[in-house]
């Protein structure tokens, strides 16, 4: 997928294949998990994301289907775990089923200039789990010449994707956003959108700028064409 690609044509099925199916919430239970995760399988929606304590659950439920298992790690509050955890936690995610994994970046180490440290952290995401990865750059938190480093230290440690933002509250995902990661991305790198994605029209937009994944709990009301503000969106 690239920026090339005509949005405004793109059938609601077509644009559902973006769309990471999210539910990252506080005392969310067995039975609304499944129903997320069947409703993925019905709308055709690129993955369902979870939170990893219901991965072997969405695993087997999503078995055989092509849809992908993702679930993140040292989230919400980005860039507080210790690397080893980190890594541990991603490999354990995998053998439950996980086939991507969304993880905070350490923000704070990269604006004390430990920039090897803020490698190393991701690339021993990277090793560990052997799926892609995907980064949570919190980029309306650094500075022009920080988000340079940290686009560059991420591709070095060997990212699968770059991502904008963890989540709304960070920054609402943006075609500027996305098209400065597209700008930069090299050597198959990605772009996965991220950030209260509420609307078809902005979906459309984030797309037309080259985002190839949209994560987003609102991605029934998108591909119906509806828009509802009280949705969380990540």
């Amino acid at each position: 997928m690239s920026n090339e690609i005509d949005s405004e044509n793109l059938t609601p099925a077509q644009i559902a294949s973006y769309i990471q199916h999210t539910k990252i919430e506080v005392g969310a239970t067995r039975e609304a998990m499944i129903a997320h995760v069947e409703d993925a399988i019905k709308y055709g929606f690129s993955a369902a994301m979870v939170p990893g304590s219901w991965v072997p659950l969405t695993a087997s439920i999503l078995q055989g289907t092509g849809i992908e298992v993702a679930s993140a790690l040292d989230f919400p509050t980005v860039g507080v775990m210790t690397s080893a955890g980190k890594a541990a936690e991603a490999a354990e995610l995998v053998r439950l089923g996980a086939t991507q994994i969304d993880i905070g970046v350490q923000i704070g180490w990269l604006k004390s200039g430990m920039f090897d440290e803020f490698r190393e952290d991701i690339a021993g995401v990277v090793r560990a789990s052997g799926v892609p990865i995907k980064v949570m750059l919190e980029l309306p938190l650094l500075t022009e010449a920080e988000k340079e480093l940290a686009v560059q230290l991420s591709m070095e440690a060997g990212v699968a994707y770059l991502k904008n933002a963890s989540s709304g509250q960070i920054e609402t995902a943006n075609p500027a956003s996305i098209k400065y990661l597209v700008d930069r991305a090299k050597n198959g790198v990605l772009v996965k959108a991220s950030g209260s994605i509420k609307h078809l029209s902005q979906a459309r937009e984030l797309i037309a700028a080259g985002a190839s994944l949209l994560g987003t709990s609102a991605g029934i009301e998108i591909i119906s064409g509806l828009s509802n503000s009280e949705t969380k969106s990540y």
